[in-house]
């Protein structure tokens, strides 16, 4: 049975690179009915914290990636100090005392030439004569992590390691430990880096922030899975949204890209956009609810859902990120709008009060006030005034809205109601334009 692992260390939070990784290994043993297994590598117990721990269970949990077997290396460090004895005394390793007189357990590197046939990459080779001497043990009684790497990976009988490619200068030194202790070899596959648009490393501003950051900004898990996968891995026939359950069929460690990956925060918002489009209303609507009552415009205890799902059906196709939605709908929700100052000199700057005032006539006397009926009411009006309709669409929408773009206006305005129409267009009625 194939066994993966992801193996994070607990001194950040889970970002895009670590991510990937995980979706790559968590791939590998779904497409073949293997099994998942998570190690936090807690060693260093200065910087591993409580927090970042919660942070990367959480992320992965959020992400989908359920684990099979959890083990924290912090509970391990008996099974490292037995292994490094058993390589001490076959004299492959030696102690060396610091000037507190502090023992360490230092392995013998031993100079050859060394191949791996990785699965990504194809053959390496190494040259173990560049690497020194490797400590085991450290004089404070820790690990190293090459040395606990391997231990744990033979004791859980990992069979693929897949990680990143910075790691491939770790591949001979652990290799030589596998020997040493005379434990079966995993096959190694390497992943290309993630590089920043336009090249060079990321930066938090291109793209290197935390999943929860990405969860908080209202990106849907699948579709930030699906932009993961994609970096570095194609499901072929120039497919670009693909569930999950798909990839998972046609997975192949073996067809990851060699080559670095791209962070396209433009591609991640359009992927996202068209999750966003696909999804079921009421499952946004339960996610942008508490957006809404931290901001105010509803009432936690006392708000009608059905009219947030209306409005979350309006936008959905518009938005990029959940977030969105609060920002664009505000003007339901709020009493007051705020005008653009640049739209209102745009569309709002010459006397409509005639105008205005005609159509809130008409408006009064609608008996349904749906969308079909404020339309052909709109529709009249033009005509008879002889205008064109951006005449009037522009400016009416930044008086109801305060913003020069959003759904259709008719739809605004039926949304917002007859009375809350009236008003918002009264009022410049009785400013007669500004």
């Amino acid at each position: 049975m194939i066994r993966v692992r992801f193996a994070p260390s607990p001194t950040g939070n889970l970002h895009i690179g670590g991510a990937r990784t995980a979706l790559f290994n968590w791939l590998l043993a779904q497409s073949k009915a293997g099994k998942f297994i998570l190690r936090i590598e807690d060693t260093d117990v200065s910087r591993s914290k409580t927090e970042y721990i919660d942070e990367i269970l959480n992320s992965l949990e959020w992400l989908g990636f359920k684990w099979d077997e959890i083990y924290y290396q912090s509970k391990r460090f008996d099974i490292y100090k037995e292994y490094a004895q058993k390589v001490l005394k076959e004299g492959k390793a030696y102690i060396e005392k610091s000037e507190a007189g502090k023992e360490a357990i230092i392995f013998k590197v031993i100079p050859q030439k060394m191949k791996i046939v990785d699965l990504i990459h194809g053959e390496i080779e190494f040259d173990t004569s560049v690497i020194k001497d490797q400590v085991l043990i450290k004089s404070d009684g820790t690990p190293t992590y090459n040395f606990a790497c391997v231990v744990d990976d033979a004791l859980m009988n990992i069979t693929h390691i897949v990680r990143g490619d910075d790691h491939i200068s770790n591949t001979p030194k652990q290799i030589m430990l596998y020997e040493a202790l005379g434990l079966p070899l995993p096959e190694f596959a390497h992943l290309p880096l993630i590089l920043a648009k336009g090249g060079g490393r990321m930066s938090k501003r291109k793209g290197a922030t935390a999943i929860t950051e990405y969860r908080q900004m209202g990106y849907l898990p699948q579709a930030l899975v699906n932009f993961l996968m994609l970096l570095g891995w194609a499901p072929g026939e120039n497919r670009e949204i693909i569930d999950i359950k798909d990839a998972i069929k046609l997975f192949d460690i073996k067809s990851v890209n060699k080559t670095a990956a791209v962070m396209d925060m433009d591609k991640l918002d359009w992927i996202n956009n068209q999750y966003l489009k696909n999804e079921d209303p009421q499952k946004l609507t339960d996610a942008v609810i508490p957006m809404l009552i931290e901001k105010k415009y509803i009432d936690k205890d006392n708000f009608d859902r059905d009219y947030v799902v209306s409005l979350v059906k309006l936008f959905q196709a518009r938005i990029t990120v959940l977030n969105d939605f609060a920002d664009w709908a505000d003007f339901f929700f709020m009493k007051d709008v705020t005008i653009d100052p640049e739209a209102q000199q745009k569309y709002l700057a010459q006397d409509l009060s005639k105008e205005f005032k005609l159509f809130i006539d008409r408006l009064d006397k609608l008996e349904k006030f749906d969308i079909a009926e404020i339309e052909a009411s709109f529709r009249e009006l033009v005509a008879e005034l002889n205008i064109q309709a951006k005449v009037l669409i522009h400016p009416i929408r930044v008086a109801l809205t305060g913003k020069t773009v959003g759904p259709g206006l008719f739809e605004v305005m039926h949304y917002l109601g007859k009375e809350r129409t009236k008003e918002r267009l009264m009022k410049w009625v009785k400013k007669g334009g500004s």
